[in-house]
């Protein structure tokens, strides 16, 4: 087991790739923290993992990482239940879509807010308890293949992705003196329950039926499927580990092979 008494906090834990990536964790042997804004849905995960691992591993923790005094009292709470933070996967973030013509201030406000902002402040607040711990740790930014190029109905979720991408890169150069390496996993298409919104979504603006968007792209992947919040648990357990020592400010594909960099 790679994460041996290690702590992780996971944001957006509670469902799809970030609960996938909970459930790893805790095999590779971490204590995890399932933080969420969705208090029924922490419920019902920590409910289930406690009955899969011993209970003390797992705490569930409401937060709203656009709200900075909400990141702190979460901080807060881990550290008094376990005393120590040595990793964290930035994996909260809101969807949405429209044509450029099209996009409120209220959409762009909300994806910046969650996915950038509230990733953001997430990190600072982590990585200040990790710098007063002395002992490095490992941070993990959720970014997306949004993130490596523009897509039309998709300008702003694509623009607060791209920003996900380089402030991995500028804070992975500033954090490493501390020992803490930051790093981020770049997902494709992956066959969650939010697709169902997206395929919705698309299916209004590109006047297609329901489920064809869905097919389309997963068809469209090298590999020859959409991914699931599964595949991308490997690569956040190698971020996390000391196999990963050497790795600093780096955002990793983890897409079947839709987008080279």
């Amino acid at each position: 087991m790679k994460l041996t008494n290690k702590v992780a906090v996971v944001t957006g834990g509670a469902k799809g790739i970030g609960l996938a990536i909970v459930q790893r964790y805790l095999a590779e042997g971490a204590s995890v923290v399932v933080a969420d804004i969705d208090t029924a849905a922490i419920d019902e995960a920590v409910s289930q993992l406690r009955q899969e691992v011993d209970a003390e591993r797992v705490l569930g923790v409401e937060v709203n990482v656009c709200d900075t005094a909400s990141i702190d009292a979460m901080v807060a709470q881990v550290q008094k239940r376990f005393g120590h933070i040595d990793i964290l996967v930035n994996n909260a973030a809101v969807f949405d879509m429209a044509p450029v013509l099209e996009v409120t201030e209220a959409s762009f406000d909300q994806q910046f807010a969650v996915n950038t902002k509230g990733l953001f402040f997430t990190l600072q607040a982590v990585a200040m308890a990790m710098v007063a711990q002395g002992q490095g740790g490992r941070i993990i930014n959720m970014a997306s293949q949004a993130g490596r190029r523009g897509e039309a109905l998709v300008s702003v979720y694509c623009a607060s992705k791209a920003a996900v991408i380089s402030l991995t890169q500028s804070c992975g150069l500033d954090l490493i003196k501390h020992g803490i390496n930051v790093n981020g996993i770049a997902p494709g298409v992956v066959d969650t329950p939010m697709w169902e919104t997206v395929d919705a979504l698309f299916a209004r603006y590109e006047h297609r039926p329901l489920g064809e968007k869905k097919r389309l792209v997963g068809e469209a992947v090298p590999f020859g499927r959409m991914g699931t919040p599964e595949d991308h648990t490997g690569a956040a357990v190698f971020l996390a580990s000391q196999d990963s020592d050497y790795v600093v400010a780096q955002t990793l594909n983890v897409d079947g092979g839709n987008w080279m960099s």
